[in-house]
């Protein structure tokens, strides 16, 4: 049996403060809406970040992340109520930043993904002999730009000087450098591939010039 969208979306009312939100809580990937689901919800409703919300239901406070609303008995037009203070406007600003530093990285690492592709595509022969070390030669240049770029987000993120109390930053930062420090991880190897890959052609080229 297949799940529908609107089976796989409730929509529940949240007072908070003195404002009521009417949400439509979506799951993820065909699951049901889960708490995480609602709390980002509200994130993006009200300002108030997840780990700063208290979400009541029937006056018991809501804790598991990961259980779907269903388990807590949420059920569609139910209401909640949410307590919780909003970032101050300074941490808002680097949450800000680091959410554009984000998005460089989203396009950086597209690029990197297009070079492995293109790597693979040589790899399974899709090009002339005499052509493949040039084109390779191409990618590496290009893995080389993107590894650079990201080494410079890794430098703009160090120089962020984020306050001890704002932990929403300070979670968000350590997740991105974590994120970039994958991708930089992920240039080498691709390095690697095409430094090995030139290394079989030109055995290759030998082999056959003999």
């Amino acid at each position: 049996m297949s799940v529908t969208m609107e089976e796989n979306a409730i929509t529940v009312t949240v007072a908070y403060g003195t404002s009521k939100h009417s949400l439509t809580v979506m799951g993820q990937d065909g699951k049901e809406p889960s708490l995480k689901d609602l709390s980002e919800a509200l994130t993006e409703a009200t300002g108030v970040p997840s780990c700063s919300q208290k979400i009541i239901f029937k006056g018991k406070s809501l804790k598991e992340m990961e259980e779907s609303l269903s388990s807590f008995g949420i059920k569609q037009g139910c209401k909640l109520m949410m307590i919780g203070k909003r970032n101050s406007p300074e941490e808002e600003a680097e949450l800000k930043k680091l959410k554009d530093i984000e998005k460089s990285v989203e396009q950086t690492a597209k690029k990197l993904e297009k070079v492995d592709g293109e790597l693979t595509g040589l790899k399974n022969g899709f090009l002339a002999k005499d052509l493949q070390a040039e084109a390779l030669n191409k990618l590496d240049h290009r893995v080389k730009v993107a590894a650079e770029q990201f080494m410079k987000i890794l430098e703009q993120i160090d120089a962020m000087a984020v306050p001890e109390n704002f932990s929403d930053c300070k979670m968000k930062k350590k997740g991105l450098v974590k994120t970039v420090q994958g991708f930089l991880a992920q240039c080498d190897k691709i390095e690697a591939g095409i430094l090995d890959h030139l290394a079989k052609i030109q055995t290759k080229n030998l082999a056959l010039a003999e």
